[in-house]
This record gives C-alpha cells, sequence and structure tokens, in this order.
C-alpha cells in the first residue's frame, strides 16, 4: 500500500514522537553518538497503514568479566628447625674423659740420703701425658725432667707421677668424668701423703681440682687437693708452644718449693 501524507499529518505524527518512515524516502544517518545512546526502534503499524517505530530498550552491555580472586592466602609458615638432642651426661663424659694411671716414682733410685733439705715428704706430679709408660720421653717429657732437676726433684726418691691420658674416642679404657680422676687423685694423695701436689695444665687442674675456671685464675689462687697445698702451672707441651710463659711456669715451681720449706720450718 502507499502511504501519502501530508504536511499537517506528519507535524502531527512528530508531536506525538513518531518517527514516519515511507519508502523511497531518504534517511539521514543519526550520530554515532546517537546509535549508542538512543534505544533501538522498532516498526509498529499505525492508522492509515502509516508505519511507525517504537522505542525498543537498548540491550544491557555485558557485565564485565570479574577479575580472578587473587590468592591472597597467608604462606605457610616456615617449619622451625629440630631441636639438637642434647647429650646425656654419661655420653659427654665418655667423650671428653680421661684415665689415670697409677702414680709411679720417676727417681726411684735416688739415694734419700742426699735429698737435699726442704724438699719435704715428697711430691705428687699431676699432668696429661701421652705416654704414660715414658713420661720423660719426647720433647714434652725431657722439658718436664729439666723443671724437676731446676727444683733438685731428681735427687728425692719420693717424686710420684700420675699421669692423665685422654680417653680414646669409643674406647672401653675405663674413663670416667672429671668428678671420679679428682677422687682417685685424693686417694692417691691419702695414700702416698706428699707435701705439695704440683698440677700442671688446664686439663690436669681441671681434673684435679674438678674446676671450670681458666687456667690463669687456677695459678693465681692457693688450692688443696685433700687437704695437701696443691699449685697449679702450665704443662710441659704448652710452654713448647709457647717460650714466653716459661719465666711465668718458673715463678710458678718456685712459689710451691717456699710452700713446702715454709711448711717444714718449725
Amino acid at each position: 500500500m502507499s502511504l501519502s501524507l501530508d504536511a499537517r499529518q506528519r507535524a502531527m505524527l512528530q508531536e506525538m514522537g513518531v518517527t514516519v518512515w515511507a519508502p523511497g524516502e531518504a534517511t539521514a544517518a543519526p550520530p554515532a553518538a546517537a546509535l549508542v545512546a538512543a534505544p533501538a526502534a522498532r516498526a509498529v503499524p499505525v492508522h492509515g497503514g502509516a508505519v511507525a517505530t517504537a522505542a525498543r530498550p537498548a540491550p544491557q552491555a555485558p557485565a564485565a568479566p570479574q577479575p580472578a580472586q587473587a590468592n591472597i592466602s597467608a604462606p605457610a609458615a616456615p617449619r622451625a628447625p629440630a631441636a639438637s638432642t642434647p647429650v646425656p651426661p654419661a655420653a659427654a663424659a665418655a667423650a671428653t674423659g680421661l684415665s689415670l694411671h697409677a702414680p709411679q716414682a720417676l727417681y726411684p733410685t735416688a739415694d734419700p740420703a742426699r735429698t737435699p733439705a726442704g724438699l719435704g715428704s715428697g711430691w705428687l706430679i699431676v699432668a696429661e701425658i701421652p705416654h704414660p709408660a715414658e713420661p720423660l720421653s719426647g720433647d714434652a717429657g725431657k722439658l718436664l725432667d729439666n723443671m724437676l732437676r731446676a727444683m733438685q726433684l731428681h735427687r728425692h726418691p719420693r717424686v710420684f707421677l700420675a699421669a692423665l691420658q685422654r680417653a680414646a674416642p669409643g674406647g672401653q679404657d675405663g674413663s670416667g668424668s672429671d668428678a671420679d680422676v679428682a677422687g682417685q687423685l685424693a686417694e692417691a694423695v691419702a695414700t702416698l701423703r706428699p707435701a705439695m701436689v704440683l698440677v700442671l695444665g688446664h686439663v690436669a687442674a681441671r681434673a684435679a681440682l674438678a674446676s671450670t675456671e681458666p687456667l690463669g685464675r687456677m695459678r693465681a689462687g692457693p688450692h688443696t687437693l685433700a687437704g695437701c697445698p696443691a699449685v697449679v702451672t702450665y704443662d710441659p707441651a704448652f710452654l713448647l708452644r709457647s717460650q714466653d710463659n716459661k719465666a711465668a711456669a718458673w715463678a710458678d715451681l718456685c712459689r710451691a718449693l717456699a710452700t713446702v720449706r715454709a711448711a717444714a720450718t718449725p
């Protein structure tokens, strides 16, 4: 059917908001903004054969994709290192224990009649010795012999050595703790009844006196072992490595001699 509208009819439809389109009429392209903002139109029939367009709701824009939820969970706490297993006291004693050999006379052939005065009834030397069967061998043994000879103790038949020897790793040699060694030394002192106990070195001092103090502090203070006076000084092996301490060691030996002579003076 043909659609023929006069100017009055077209004006009435435009006032109603109805857009009239007829075949053969050129329509201007709507601006780009209108295509985006204006709702789409659909054709509806009107009276008289005219075709009107009704507003069609604009399609909703697709919802923006939601961003994937970030993994914000707290990282797992680092595993604490396993605590080290404490070493039982018995195992520690076996690892650092010492063997105490029976006291042996160093100069058994010395003539008692020629023993210088002032040396007392006897001496007990406590020291760590690598080879207890030959205590005066090697460089350390020769230095020990020279120290005792400088004190004239080589002329005394009652100079005994209680040799301490480190326990072999994993060995079953009767080694014990420092407290056990101190008890054995106390029994030796009670048996030999020396006038002086001369303790050489930190290892021997710790074992004989059951003390953990530094060697310098033990050297300075007076000590007693089972009621017998004791003097602590450096051991020969250390003096071989540190020649500068020989003078300090000689001063300790002179102090031990002075203690014995003072006790023998009526």
